[in-house]
C-alpha cells in the first residue's frame, strides 16, 4: 500500500480501487434513471384509470426504448470490466477518457425519453444512436491508449488488439444502424439489432488486420 501511494505521488499514477468503484456507480445510476419516466407513466396511467392492458399498449415504445437502452449499458459496463480487469494503475490523461465515457452513459437516458415519449423525427435517432457510437469511440480510446501504455497492467497485447477490433466492428454497425434509422425510417430503432452481427464482423476485421500485418 505504501509502495503504491509513494508511486502515485512520483510519477502521477495511482491505483485503480476508487476509479473502479466511481465507475460502477455512474452506471448504476444511469441504469437506474431509464426507470424514472417509465415511474411517471405509471403514476399518470393511474390517474387516468388505464388497465394493466392498456398501459403496456400506450407505452411500449416507452417499455421498449427502456429495454433497449437497459441492455446496452448493462454491454458497455461489461466490457468496461473486461477492458479494465487487468489494469493496475491509472493516468491523467486515461482518466479523463473515461470521464468522457461515464459522460455519454449519463447522458443515454435523456434520448431514451426522447424516444419513449416524443414523436419520431430525424434528429432523434442521430441523438440516440450518436450517444451509442460516443461510448463505442470513448471505450475504443481507452484500448488504444492501454495499448500504447503496456506498463500500466498485464493485460496482453494480443488481448487489447482484439478488444480495439471489437470497438471498431461496434462503431462501424452503429453507423450502419443510424443510416438505416435516418434514410429507412420505417426500420427504425430495429437497425440497432445489426450489433447481433458484431462478433462476426469483430472475426472478419481481424482476419483482414492479420492479413495486413
Amino acid at each position: 500500500m505504501a509502495e503504491h501511494a509513494s508511486r502515485s505521488r512520483t510519477d502521477g499514477r495511482f491505483p485503480p480501487e476508487r476509479f473502479k468503484a466511481f465507475v460502477d456507480a455512474v452506471v448504476a445510476i444511469a441504469m437506474t434513471l431509464l426507470i424514472l419516466p417509465l415511474m411517471e407513466a405509471v403514476s399518470e396511467a393511474a390517474s387516468d384509470t388505464l388497465t394493466t392492458v392498456e398501459f403496456f399498449s400506450e407505452h411500449s415504445s416507452q417499455l421498449l426504448s427502456f429495454g433497449l437502452s437497459f441492455v446496452l449499458i448493462a454491454t458497455f459496463w461489461m466490457g468496461h470490466h473486461r477492458q479494465y480487469r487487468d489494469v493496475e494503475w491509472i493516468t491523467t490523461p486515461l482518466l479523463w477518457i473515461n470521464v468522457a465515457w461515464m459522460a455519454t452513459i449519463v447522458w443515454l437516458p435523456v434520448p431514451t425519453a426522447m424516444v419513449g415519449q416524443m414523436d419520431t423525427d430525424l434528429l432523434q435517432p442521430v441523438v440516440y444512436i450518436g450517444t451509442l457510437i460516443a461510448t463505442q469511440t470513448t471505450t475504443l480510446a481507452g484500448g488504444v491508449y492501454l495499448l500504447r501504455h503496456p506498463e500500466l497492467g498485464t493485460t496482453t497485447p494480443e488481448t487489447l488488439r482484439a478488444g480495439i477490433i471489437g470497438d471498431l466492428a461496434a462503431i462501424i454497425l452503429f453507423l450502419i444502424a443510424l443510416a438505416l434509422a435516418v434514410f429507412v425510417p420505417t426500420v427504425g430503432y430495429a437497425g440497432t439489432l445489426v450489433l447481433l452481427l458484431s462478433g462476426v464482423f469483430s472475426r472478419l476485421l481481424g482476419r483482414i488486420t492479420r492479413r495486413r500485418g
